[in-house]
């Protein structure tokens, strides 16, 4: 993607004015076809700054599907290991609901649904865009973007077989088990204290900084707090065994949360591979 530079003495409210009286001018929208980010360089003197919008986004490796944790168990295979994995059912669903593109939308995605609900969950509105396409009543949408849609249709059912192979690395992510408030120990791996008479610092956190300088508490410090309860994404886990006749595949390792979790599965990220490098 190219970089636009915009030459200006800082972040001001001339800027926003002229893009302002760019839309007056043209008062036809014009989609943004990628998410930007604003990053601010200055010149060898310091004295000029320039402000450049780095158009960037992030790409799934192919089409994905969502699942549900069923638990974990111990799988032999034929040759004899031992391997630790964990089971991945699919409910009803998996459907494209929606077909975005840079024409109508700004962007290439497909909206896919899962787990099927009673009408009465969903709103009016969520059940008219699932009855646009003829879908059935489903709780979780999400989208996926990808840098190409080409044979993607509205209802169209996606099917696990085709998506993914025995040995296949995928990425999985979901939100992981909270565990309340939880101390520094716990929390961030930090160290205790001596646990003999006379330490009276066995799990304390310890100094959080110094008094008159700076005087206060860096932003971002580690300290006790909320743990868990994140979205979390493991990578590049492989799946062992594919089983049509239960819909369940059987990934190696563990993934985010407690059994009935939701799950998003994806094909592994590998740069050069299917990402491209640059």
């Amino acid at each position: 993607m190219g970089v636009v530079a915009i030459a200006s003495q800082g972040l001001s409210l001339a800027l926003g004015a002229r893009l302002l009286q760019r839309n007056r001018s043209n008062p036809t929208p014009t989609p943004l076809p990628l998410p930007s980010v604003v990053r601010l360089c200055s010149s060898r003197k310091g004295s000029a700054r320039r402000m450049e919008v780095l158009a960037m986004a992030s790409f799934e490796a192919g089409i994905g599907v969502m699942a549900t944790k069923l638990g974990m168990m111990t799988y032999i295979h034929p040759e004899g290991n031992v391997i630790p994995v964990t089971v991945v059912g699919f409910r009803e669903g998996n459907v494209v609901t929606q077909v975005k593109t840079s024409a109508t939308d700004g962007y290439d995605a497909v909206q896919v649904g899962y787990r099927r609900v009673r009408d009465i969950k969903l709103t009016k509105p969520e059940l008219g865009h699932l009855q646009k396409v003829g879908a059935i009543p489903m709780r979780h949408l999400q989208e996926f973007r990808l840098q190409s849609v080409d044979g993607f249709e509205p209802g169209q059912l996606l099917d696990i077989e085709e998506i993914f192979k025995e040995g296949d690395l995928v990425d999985v992510s979901g939100n992981s088990i909270g565990k309340g408030f939880q101390g520094g120990i716990k929390r961030h791996n930090f160290a205790r204290g001596p646990m003999t008479h006379g330490s009276k610092s066995h799990r304390q956190l310890g100094s959080i900084g110094a008094g008159t300088t700076p005087g206060r508490v860096y932003k971002g410090k580690k300290m006790p707090g909320r743990m868990g309860g994140v979205k979390t994404k493991i990578r590049k886990l492989s799946i062992v065994k594919i089983d049509t006749d239960l819909r369940a595949i059987l990934i190696k390792g563990a993934v985010p949360g407690k059994p009935g979790n939701l799950l998003r599965i994806t094909p592994a990220k590998i740069v050069g591979k299917n990402i491209p490098k640059n």
